[in-house]
């Protein structure tokens, strides 16, 4: 199909249409002489004269009578799928999504996502799936459609967006001892034992290491699998914790109180990444601007 000239649908279109050469050129804005000859490449490529002289007019052949309707129908179609999508009326859209979050996102933010999604698109559906671990390879399957959280290094062609900057807090309960000095050292910090979040049930973290390179060692006694769950910990014991202090909102946070570690520790950006093939989508685009005003009106 190397000499397929798609002009030739739209020209041939308006031939039949016309029954003129010359109001067919007036209707495409070309020269009646371009036409002309555009009418013999149809002719050629069709095996058929198409139009002919009929006094001082023209009238269509049997054979372009017979297509004239499927003509015109290709040739919409080929302008529908040339042509950028319709305006989406983002109201009437029925459609759902895949959303991977921590357990943190979604006690915090699902229900206030949620809200927003159902008052301005209530036909989108969102669905809250777990992140266990920061493989982006449920993206590029597009077994999910956003992600959100720390983009790992290797995210490749992902397209981004931060939501916002976090960094790491300590946090002990309500009237724990470590709170009677007026300031936490890493001494003071490291005479308690510590409950940890570990994917990898490994008893060091990036604390550790900011310690470690202080001569200093923390006595980790428990890991469990989730930032809210070291706060649970630790708003019941008397267990030191580190989570990212976004995590404080929830439903301990009275129970606890923080505060800046005595270590320097990296802070971390969170984002919503996606996948490219999304990235001109106008639904997934109004979702992660509602998104990101969502965070932004909560912050």
């Amino acid at each position: 199909m190397s000499d397929l000239d798609l002009n030739l649908l739209v020209a041939l279109d308006a031939l039949l249409r016309e029954q003129s050469v010359s109001a067919a050129a007036r209707r495409l804005g070309l020269s009646t002489s371009a036409m002309s000859r555009t009418l013999s490449r149809l002719r050629t490529a069709l095996g058929d004269p198409i139009l002919v002289p009929a006094g001082r007019g023209m009238v269509s052949t049997p054979h372009a009578l017979a297509i004239a309707e499927e003509v015109h129908l290709l040739k919409e179609a080929v302008k529908t799928v040339l042509s950028p999508p319709s305006p989406v009326e983002i109201r009437n859209v029925q459609r759902h999504f895949t959303i991977r979050a921590n357990e943190a996102f979604v006690l915090l933010y699902a229900a206030g996502l949620s809200a927003a999604v159902t008052n301005t698109a209530p036909g989108i559906r969102l669905r809250f799936a777990p992140r266990s671990d920061k493989d982006v390879q449920p993206l590029r399957d597009a077994a999910v459609d956003l992600d959100i959280g720390v983009l790992p290094a290797d995210s490749g062609e992902l397209r981004c967006q931060t939501l916002f900057e976090d960094r790491h807090v300590g946090l002990a309960r309500v009237g724990h001892p470590i709170f009677d000095a007026d300031q936490i050292t890493a001494e003071r910090y490291t005479a308690w034992g510590h409950v940890l979040f570990s994917m990898q049930a490994d008893f060091a973290g990036p604390v550790d290491r900011a310690l470690a390179e202080r001569g200093a060692y923390r006595d980790v006694r428990l890991i469990v699998p989730s930032f809210p769950a070291v706060i649970a910990v630790a708003a019941a014991t008397d267990l030191i914790g580190s989570v990212p202090k976004s995590y404080c909102k929830s439903c301990a946070a009275s129970q606890i109180k923080t505060f800046d570690l005595p270590v320097a520790v990296s802070g971390f950006k969170i984002v919503q990444a996606w996948h490219p093939r999304m990235d001109a989508d106008p639904v997934h685009r109004w979702l992660r601007s509602l998104i990101f005003e969502t965070f932004r009106s909560m912050a």
